[in-house]
């Protein structure tokens, strides 16, 4: 397995990560044996970096990441690396409301994780979204502390515009910012990925399949269900879900010349960007996460982007990549 730094102060880790958030919440039902025979199968291959939140179900996917390394063989549990997002404030019926960057709110969370993995520190910490209620300053001194305390290993950042990426890494070293990349999904791009690397700070790309749409995989008369986010995201609805699936028909043409799939070529795009991205795939099944892994044996040369570029230009996709209401906070930091 290839792996990649993350960033100047960071740990190295494979060059693929596995996102478990799929196998728990957002996507409809998951089957939790696979799902755990899926990381397993992640760990053997070498993929060292596992990747949740505290608020993925409440709880329930770092629980099962915890029955999945307890399980794993002692080599895989070694080379493990988890990456925790905190901060999503939830409801018992499965809302948001906001999130909360209080330093002792941070310390709170922290616990709550290190005693559902069942692990002794947190190799990657990080809050889901920026607080605006509390300055960015705070919450990542506060991990600065689980840090000096040995709680926490790294520090990161997710979904951050430039001027909170600058103001983090002036208060403590900052390993990496997880934020959304993909083919149709390029607004990093610019201030942001400029900002880190200037700073040294590494890309842990999520979305990069923009939640299966891209992936060669989905069609226009699937059926989701109330308990799929992608029921309410605006990419996947109506003309802006036919639109999108035409971007993805010229990329299969592309992928069909290479003798690759879709998805593959689109994680390989990715892989692309630079050795400081890092692309977190979703694979919910052993089967995905293998077409996945294929990816890292796709080379793709200057003719294959140019001609990836043209079949998916730059703001080609139709519908924003989530829900006004989110999208209100996320434009807030940029």
């Amino acid at each position: 397995m290839q792996t990649r730094p993350l960033g100047t102060t960071g740990p190295q880790v494979s060059a693929l990560g596995l996102g478990c958030m799929g196998m728990s919440a957002l996507y409809g039902d998951a089957d939790r044996a696979e799902s755990v025979a899926t990381i397993h199968a992640a760990l053997e291959a070498g993929v060292t970096l596992l990747d949740t939140g505290d608020f993925y179900a409440m709880g329930h996917n770092e629980m099962l990441i915890g029955e999945a390394l307890r399980s794993a063989s002692a080599a895989s549990r070694e080379r493990a690396l988890t990456s925790v997002k905190f901060g999503a404030l939830r409801d018992p019926d499965g809302g948001w409301s906001g999130y909360d960057g209080r330093p002792a709110a941070v310390k709170n969370f922290a616990a709550y994780s290190l005693q559902r993995l069942g692990v002794d520190h947190i190799d990657v910490y990080r809050i889901a979204r920026v607080d605006p209620g509390i300055p960015i300053e705070e919450t990542v001194g506060a991990i600065a502390e689980l840090v000096e305390a040995g709680h926490v290993r790294h520090i990161g950042l997710s979904e951050a515009g430039a001027d909170s990426i600058r103001r983090a890494a002036a208060t403590a070293p900052i390993s990496d910012l997880q934020i959304e990349y993909s083919l149709i999904s390029r607004g990093v791009e610019g201030e942001i990925l400029a900002a880190t690397r200037e700073l040294g700070i590494g890309i842990t790309a999520y979305g990069v399949l923009s939640r299966g749409l891209i992936s060669g995989h989905f069609t226009a008369d699937r059926q989701l269900g109330a308990n799929d986010f992608r029921a309410m995201s605006p990419r996947f609805q109506g003309d802006n879900l036919r639109h999108n699936l035409s971007l993805v028909d010229a990329l299969r043409k592309i992928a069909e010349q290479k003798g690759v799939s879709v998805a593959q070529i689109a994680i390989a795009w990715v892989l692309s960007r630079g050795e400081d991205i890092v692309p977190l795939v979703g694979a919910r099944t052993r089967e995905r996460l293998a077409e996945a892994l294929g990816a890292l044996d796709v080379t793709l040369d200057e003719a294959d982007l140019a001609a990836i570029e043209r079949a998916v230009p730059v703001g080609a996709a139709a519908g924003d990549r989530y829900p006004a209401a989110q999208m209100a906070h996320l434009d807030s930091e940029r």
